[in-house]
Parts: C-alpha cells; sequence; structure tokens
C-alpha cells in the first residue's frame, strides 16, 4: 500500500535531540529528522514550549537557525508549533509546562517570538478562557497561523468562542488536564462536542488508555482524529535519561517519559507509525484510516496556514508493508 507521507505537528524531540535546546544545531536537528523519516514521517512541526519570553525567542531562534543550515529542515519543516506559554498556569492543567513562565495572552508577546523568523510559526496552542485569548485568536490566525485549544479549562461557551474567533484544533486532547474533572461539564466535554475541532490525540496506550482512545475516536469521528506523538528526545532512543526544554527526563522501559521522581508525564517516546499501529492493533480503525489520521488530516488543520505563508508541501510517498512498516520513496531525502 502507498499513502502521502506522514505528519506530526506536535514533536518536541526526537532520536536524543530536544528541540527545546537552544544549542540546537543543523547535525543534530538532519540526526532527528533522518530518524524521523524512517518512521515515516516527512513533515513536522518541532515544538517549542513554554518559557520566559527571553529563553523562548532563544529556542525558536536557534531552531530556525538549524532548520536553515540542515539538510533535512528545508524539506521536512515548513514551520514550528508553539505550545504556550498562553496556557492555563493551574495544577493539573499546565502539565510539565513551567507555570511560572505561563504568560497573559498578548500580542506583543507573541509578535516578539515570531517577528525574526524564517520559518513562521504554523500552530499555537493555547487556552482560550485567559483574559485576552480570544482576541490572539483573531490576531494569530491574521498572521498566518492555525490555533488549538490545550492546557485549558475552558467549557462549553468559551470552547464555542475559541471557534468562531479561528481556532480549529485541540491540542492533545485527554491530557493537560486534572485527574478529577467534574462528570459532564468539562474541558474534555466541551471540545469532543464541538464538531469544527479537530483533536489530536498521543496513541501510545500510555496517555490514553486504548479502550478510552476508542470512544474519544468514535465521539470525535475518524474524519476530525489527528495523531500526534508529543515526542521528546526519547522517542526512537534508548531508555534512559534526556534533557526537554530545560528539565531531565527519563525514557522508562514500558515506553513512558516522567519527570523523574514525580510521575509527571512529560512527552512521549512514541513514533508516528507506531500510533497508526496501535489504533489499527487496538481495532479502533483499519489500516488505511489510521494513516489517514496521521497525514491527510494534520495537513487538513494547517492547510490555510500554509497558504497564508505560500508555503507548500513537498510531495511524498510512503510505502506500507503487510506489517504496517512504512518505507519512504527515493529521492524525499534529497
Amino acid at each position: 500500500m502507498q499513502t502521502a507521507g506522514l505528519i506530526d505537528l506536535q514533536v518536541n524531540g526526537y532520536a536524543g535531540v530536544d528541540f527545546n535546546d537552544p544549542d540546537i544545531d543543523a547535525a543534530a536537528l538532519d540526526h532527528a529528522l533522518a530518524a524521523m523519516q524512517r518512521s515515516g514521517v516527512t513533515t513536522c512541526l518541532p515544538t517549542v514550549i513554554t518559557a520566559p519570553t527571553e529563553i523562548l525567542s532563544a529556542r525558536l531562534s536557534a531552531l530556525d537557525r538549524a532548520v536553515a543550515a540542515s539538510r533535512l529542515g528545508p524539506v521536512m519543516v515548513p514551520g514550528f508549533h508553539l505550545e504556550g506559554p498562553f496556557l492555563n498556569p493551574a495544577q493539573g492543567f499546565a502539565g510539565c509546562h513551567e507555570a511560572a513562565a505561563i504568560a497573559p495572552p498578548d500580542p506583543a508577546v507573541l509578535q516578539r517570538l515570531i517577528g525574526g523568523l524564517v520559518r513562521p510559526v504554523l500552530l499555537l496552542t493555547l487556552a482560550p478562557e485567559r483574559d485576552g485569548a480570544v482576541d490572539l485568536i483573531g490576531w494569530a490566525r491574521m498572521h498566518g497561523m492555525a490555533v488549538a485549544v490545550g492546557h485549558s479549562a475552558a467549557e462549553e461557551d468559551v470552547v464555542q468562542r475559541a471557534v468562531q474567533a479561528g481556532a480549529t484544533l485541540s491540542t492533545h486532547l485527554g491530557n493537560g488536564l486534572p485527574q478529577t474533572l467534574p462528570k459532564f461539564r468539562n474541558p474534555l466535554m466541551a471540545q469532543l462536542a464541538e464538531d469544527q475541532l479537530f483533536a489530536s490525540f498521543i496513541a501510545d496506550g500510555i496517555h490514553i488508555p486504548d479502550r478510552t482512545l476508542k470512544v474519544l475516536i468514535r465521539a470525535k469521528g475518524p474524519q476530525r482524529t489527528v495523531l500526534v506523538t508529543d515526542a521528546t528526545a526519547a522517542a526512537a532512543a534508548p531508555p534512559g535519561l534526556y534533557r526537554f526544554a530545560g528539565l531531565t527526563i527519563e525514557g522508562a522501559l514500558n515506553g513512558s517519559v516522567r519527570v523523574p521522581g514525580s510521575g509527571q508525564l512529560a512527552g512521549s517516546a512514541l513514533c508516528l507509525d507506531q500510533a497508526v499501529r496501535n489504533l489499527v492493533s487496538w481495532g479502533i480503525v483499519g489500516p488505511e484510516t489510521a494513516i489517514h489520521c496521521a497525514s491527510t488530516n494534520p495537513a487538513s488543520v494547517i492547510r490555510q496556514a500554509l497558504r497564508a505563508h505560500s508555503i507548500s508541501l513537498r510531495p511524498a510517498t510512503i510505502t506500507w508493508s503487510a506489517a504496517l512498516r512504512p518505507s519512504l520513496a527515493a529521492g524525499r531525502d534529497a
């Protein structure tokens, strides 16, 4: 079976490389991107998470320089995903994001972060219940970004206003939430019920149990489901200690990635082709639909943002074995 290449909209690092490292260089980026290609990924949005503005700016600038100087970056990286800093800082919603660095939504801060970049920020994740966030959604859309709801306590009315302002995605739905929520009126239900939102899911069986994921995807619908990895440097790498946005994280034998001693999940070690296989093996969808959720659907999420920046994704073809192992068509990495 041949399909379009996979697209990962949320990847913080890979194969021992942290995309949030302010010292990242072209060689390190090429190492990570080549490993991603082996999992069938031909396009990705390296993701930078919450930090003080000066640090965020340095991380984005370093990543931008590495892409420009690398061999695979110009082919595989059309832009970036900025997850934060305009999130909900409350315990349970912030996740592994540094609560003290979470900032009020402010177009001036966002302009400062994106102003000097060659590659644009194509996707912004924010919490729309923060004061000024709905207005910032409109500003971000006018400046060529797709906008996602994430790390958010927003209920139905706020989610609806966010969608009306231009939000089109839920970031890793089911995660970035406290363990205990009201049974019905909660951010998870509010976003599931919003038909105009795509929803991204981390299908590793750790962030969301497989049977729960089946329910969530049935509620959202495969046509609105996007598979992401939320991968860190621990992906496609042996178990051990790695760096992630200034944190020490530990990739465990069971595939989880946590802050040592805390139990706090900190991204994943998931590869996107494994997410495709998981959906099939768990009986949630068939192979073609699972691949669609990791290729066509994420392309739909960023289509308008790409068009706003006059960016076209390079065509790529993946060949899948009967066991759903991908191989890249020759010439795509040239």
